[in-house]
Formats: C-alpha cells, structure tokens, sequence
C-alpha cells in the first residue's frame, strides 16, 4: 500500500462509517410499482381510443375555430389523424423505445399537413397539448376505477408523461415551421417564375389572373418597367416593394443582367413620355424612380432606363423591351434614360447593325484618319450638337478660340461629304455619332 494511504488510514478516529442503505433501490421498485398501474391504465385506454378521439375532437371544435371549420370540410380525416396521434401516444407509454420512431412520424407528417392546410400552428399546438391532458385524465380515471389506492403511484410517471407530450409539441412545431418555410419558398418561386414570363412576354393570357394575384398588382391599369443595372439597391431588389399610400403598387423582379422594377401608374394616368411633370388629361404622371424608392439623381455607377407605358398587366412584356432599350443607351458611367427623351437614339440602338452601317457610311472617311487626328475632330463635332450648333459655346467647352472650331467643322464636312447646314445631312450626323457611342461607349 502507499505510504500516504496508511498514513491517512491511521489518522482516522471514532467509529466506521455504517453503510446507508441505498434510495436508488427503493426508488426503483416504486417506478416498477408505477410502471405497472401506468400500463395496466394504458392498455385499457387502447381499447377506448374511439371514444377519447370523439371527445377531443368535442372539445377542439369547442374551443378552436380553426378546427370547428376543419372538422366541418374534413371530418373523417381530422378523426383519423387524431385517432393514430392518440394511439400513438398511448401505445408509447406501453412501449417507450419501441414505438418512439414511429411516434415521431406520425407527428411530423401531421404538423407538415397542418402548415399545407393552413391551419394555425397556435391551434396545432393546442390541440397536442389537449390530447396529452386527456390522456393523463384518462389514466387517473382508469386507475381510480380499478384500483383508488394505486392513483398516488402515477405521480411518480407524471413528468415522463408530460416530457412526451412537451417533446411532441416542439416536434409537430418544428415540422410546421419547416413545411411552412418550404411552402412560402415555392410560393415565393412561384411568383418569381410568373414575373419572369410576364416580363419576357411569355405568359400566356390564361395565367394572367394568377400573376396579377401573385404579384398583387391589378390586371387592368397602365404600367412601366424600369430596368436597373450596377449597383442595384440591394434592399429591394427581388422583392416587391412596399405599396404607396394611395394604393397603388409595384413589384421588384431579380434579373440575369438587371433587375426590373414593373410600376403601376393607374388607369388614368398619362403616359410617362415627358417624364414626372408630364402634364395633360388625368390625373398627374407618377414618377417611377420616386414609387420605386430609386432616388432622381441616380447613383455612381448605376444605370437606369425607364421605358414607355403600356395598357395592361398582360403588355408588361412590351413596357419591358423599351426598358432593356432604355438602359442600352445609358452611358457606361451611370445615369437616368427616358426612353421617350431619346428616340433618335432608341431608333439607332434598336438595330445595332444598321447604326454601325450607318456610322460607317457617314464618317467612315474621318475615322480612318490618325486617331489623334480623329478624336480631335470628333470631339469637335460631340461638342458643337451639344451646344446646339453654337461654335462660341463649343470653344468654350473645348478650351479653344471658336474660329478653331469652325476650321475643324469645315474639315469634318470635307472629309464626309455632308454640310452641316443642311439639315437633313444634320441629322445622318447626329444619329451615326450617336451609333458610334452607343456602340463604343
């Protein structure tokens, strides 16, 4: 032996410790006393199972609205459904581990057809918890019937009970609120796929209906699309945001290169040509950016275009070509585009092949000269429609005296064979310069 161990055995004085008898036996044939009335209860209630379903069912469409309308479009299903949670829970009093599994199906496929059906989760809940009060009323029933005495041993299983029908309740809500978020996911790409084929023009006039319930916008009404493009708001986009005060509404769809605001203007509103002051019969022209929350300013970076409006939900795809058309032509740094405020460019950018003919065959001989060459005179040019034909305003904008200016402008005309003072060879100009950008950037 160790020499610490003997030293501390020789220091000990009095009397031996008696060993106790241990509480753990005695205890162990109370639960085995308990364990038996608990079954004998349990296997008579097996038998009355029927009855105790009847009287759930009796006190839910008592107490739960919810239910009373269930027992009233399905009342054979409920019963059933009650029935087998029931005989599940009784069956588990007899047989813990060997019924457990199956216990727990039967109340995960119930609390998933539940949140299908829509029923309350609260009403749910009330109903498990109902079923397991019964149930242990039952059981004292039983047992006071058969023997009185045995009823102070049921309140060593008591908390086993309850554990069961508390286990069960957060089980039934777990499968609930799992089914539920399943639900509102397909419900929510359901709604994404309607917008999706709405905007591609796609949807057939059939699911019209449905889409305007989805997308909880009125089929009827006159509607724009605003596409966005970099550095989108991230807030919004993909989901449908908060409707106006005076009841009209919008929906955000995410897109592959952009997201799509679909704005509702109303019935009697004006069309969004002049943009949101545009005046005229009706009531006043909604901005799209102000009920789509974008500010008017736009954002670095961010590319907007609005298109035109259209009559119908059902025409949303058209209002969104205008939209893609619009943003086709916004400038690469960023910026607002009104499709009604650039036509000319609309028409150019709506075929690119023959503004790049276009282009080729009205300042084909200036592009071929030396790029420094080049960019001088087409900058010249940029400058000199941007000040509205004033060659004193384009000097200034150039840093150059406007005798320079014009000198560049009678060589921009030698070279292409077209007169700036006609209008007609104006206009070739205007839309092959406007081409190039569009094309160039």
């Amino acid at each position: 032996m160790h020499p610490a161990a003997r030293t501390r055995t020789t220091l000990r004085t009095g009397p031996l410790p008696v060993p106790q008898p241990r509480t753990r036996r005695v205890r162990s044939l109370i639960d085995a006393d308990a364990l038996r009335v608990l079954h004998r209860a349990a296997r008579v209630l097996l038998d009355d199972l029927p009855e105790l379903t009847d009287r759930l069912l009796a006190v839910l469409s008592e107490q739960e609205p919810a239910y009373r309308t269930t027992l009233e479009n399905d009342h054979t299903g409920t019963w059933q459904e009650a029935y087998r949670s029931l005989r599940h829970s009784v069956t588990s009093l007899l047989d813990p581990r060997g019924s457990r599994e199956a216990a727990h199906r039967c109340t995960w496929r119930i609390g998933v057809a539940r949140a299908e059906q829509g029923l309350p989760l609260d009403a749910l809940l009330h109903a498990f918890r109902l079923g397991g009060s019964l149930v242990w009323q039952r059981l004292v029933e039983e047992t006071a019937r058969a023997e009185p005495e045995d009823i102070r041993l049921l309140v060593h299983v008591a908390t086993d009970v309850w554990n069961f029908v508390d286990e069960h309740c957060t089980l039934v809500a777990d499968a609930y609120r799992q089914a539920e978020r399943q639900l509102a996911w397909r419900r929510e790409n359901r709604v994404r796929l309607m917008a999706a084929a709405l905007l591609e023009g796609t949807s057939r006039i059939a699911d019209v209906p449905e889409t305007a319930e989805g997308l909880r916008l009125p089929e009827q009404g006159r509607y724009v699309v605003v596409a966005v493009a970099c550095g989108r708001p991230q807030d919004l986009t993909g989901v449908r945001a908060p409707a106006p005060a005076h009841g009209d509404g919008t929906y955000w769809h995410t897109g592959v290169e952009a997201d799509y605001g679909i704005v509702l203007l109303g019935d009697g509103s004006p069309d969004v040509d002049a943009g949101p002051a545009a005046g005229g019969g009706g009531t006043p022209a909604r901005d799209p950016l102000a009920a789509l929350g974008l500010p008017a300013d736009g954002a670095p970076g961010r590319r907007v275009g609005i298109g035109n409006a259209v009559a119908g939900l059902a025409a949303v795809g058209d209002a969104r070509r205008t939209a893609d058309l619009a943003l086709s032509i916004c400038p690469p740094e960023g910026g607002t585009v009104r499709l009604a405020e650039h036509l000319p460019e609309a028409l150019v950018g709506s075929c690119p092949e023959l503004g790049a003919t276009l282009t080729e065959q009205v300042l084909g001989p200036l592009l071929r000269l030396e790029p420094a060459d080049r960019d001088v005179l087409l900058e010249t040019l940029v400058a000199w429609f941007a000040c509205e034909g004033s060659a004193q305003r384009a000097g200034e904008r150039l840093y150059c005296h406007r005798n320079t200016v014009l000198n560049r402008l009678r060589r921009c005309e030698q070279l292409i064979g077209r007169s700036l003072a006609r209008p007609h060879d104006v206009v070739e100009i205007s839309l092959a310069l406007t081409a190039r950008r569009l094309r160039h950037g």
